[in-house]
């Protein structure tokens, strides 16, 4: 396991964003769990890396997540964000402004994703990354390799859920949900998986369709 001083190492290595602060401080206030720095430079990263010009967001929050990854990905590209709780995305389209992010660069769809995925187009997507409820997790990944281009990658949050995933005694219905996903991950014959320790965890797997 990761000891407290390496974790509290990788997450300030990386220095997050004013706004991103602000829109930290606006979670605490609504209540609202984003991904912590650490995981949110990583999502910054993997964006940059494959010049990500389409990506899909499932928990929009207030914008953390979505700053990193728009900070990571093309300068043309769009982020289509997508949560239920539209009082979160009020103050997510607050921090993508005071960001300076176009409002044509983050399209924010109110509604639950097993309703609007549906709706987007067939293998137009470079990422797509998740942060919703873990049960949920399984019926998400279908629709997000539906979504994602050939070598493009999918990302799932709180993979580690407070380190109880690797416990086997912790028999929750997240954690047994997120083991599962990691076996159905793994098992997979189109993807390539790695879990970065990161905050809660990120399970992130590249799709590699024949």
């Amino acid at each position: 396991m990761t000891n407290a001083a390496t974790r509290t190492y990788v997450e300030s290595f990386v220095t997050e964003s004013p706004v991103a602060v602000s829109a930290r401080q606006r979670a605490d206030e609504l209540g609202v769990e984003p991904v912590g720095t650490g995981a949110g430079a990583a999502l910054r990263f993997i964006a940059a890396a494959i010049d990500a010009k389409g990506v899909v967001e499932v928990g929009t929050g207030t914008g953390v997540s979505g700053i990193w990854l728009l900070e990571g990905m093309h300068p043309d590209g769009v982020l289509t964000t997508v949560d239920t709780e539209i009082e979160h995305q009020r103050a997510a389209k607050r921090a993508f402004s005071e960001a300076g992010i176009a409002s044509s660069r983050a399209r924010v769809i109110t509604g639950a994703a097993r309703d609007v995925l549906p709706r987007l187009t067939d293998g137009a997507y470079d990422l797509v990354f998740i942060d919703a409820d873990p049960l949920d997790y399984a019926e998400l990944l279908e629709e997000a390799l539906r979504l994602l281009r050939p070598g493009g990658i999918v990302i799932f949050d709180d993979a580690t859920h407070r380190d109880r995933v690797a416990d086997p005694s912790a028999r929750d219905g997240e954690s047994v949900a997120l083991r599962d996903l990691g076996k159905l991950i793994r098992e997979h014959d189109f993807l390539l998986p790695v879990v970065l320790p990161l905050g809660e965890g990120l399970l992130a797997a590249v799709h590699q369709p024949e």
